[in-house]
């Protein structure tokens, strides 16, 4: 499987229960509703929270960048399903009905993604 990482960083005009509440019920949906059109197979979306028993991970490593407010993961059974989606009309509008949402909660400037192949250890 192909597997894109999104690392989403919120508008600074929204608090993250907002953020996470509209990526949660809005966005999700609409991704739901697209999803056999873009040939998604897996829509894993990451809320991150913060408990302060558990500030030490970060701390023992030096991590300086703040936290992301989430994370999505989208995933494809291979490169030529994302390669096909470019040939379909209906697939096309639908990825850019997903970012014209993603511009209304995302700070898409400040929110990095890539492509991934996982490999699983334990």
């Amino acid at each position: 499987m192909i597997k894109l990482t999104f690392w989403l960083r919120r508008h600074a005009d929204l608090s993250l229960e907002q953020f996470q509440a509209y990526w949660r019920d809005h966005h999700a949906p609409l991704v739901a509703e697209v999803a056999p059109l873009l040939r998604i197979r897996r829509y894993v979306q990451s809320h991150s929270f913060a408990d302060h028993r558990l500030a030490g991970t970060a701390d023992a490593r030096g991590a300086t960048v703040p936290p992301y407010d989430g994370v999505a993961e989208l995933f494809w059974d291979s490169i030529d399903d994302l390669v096909a989606v470019n040939d379909s009309k209906d697939a096309r509008d639908a990825g850019r009905r997903l970012l014209e949402d993603e511009r209304n909660f995302i700070d898409l400037a400040q929110s990095p993604l890539f492509w991934v192949r996982e490999h699983h250890i334990v």
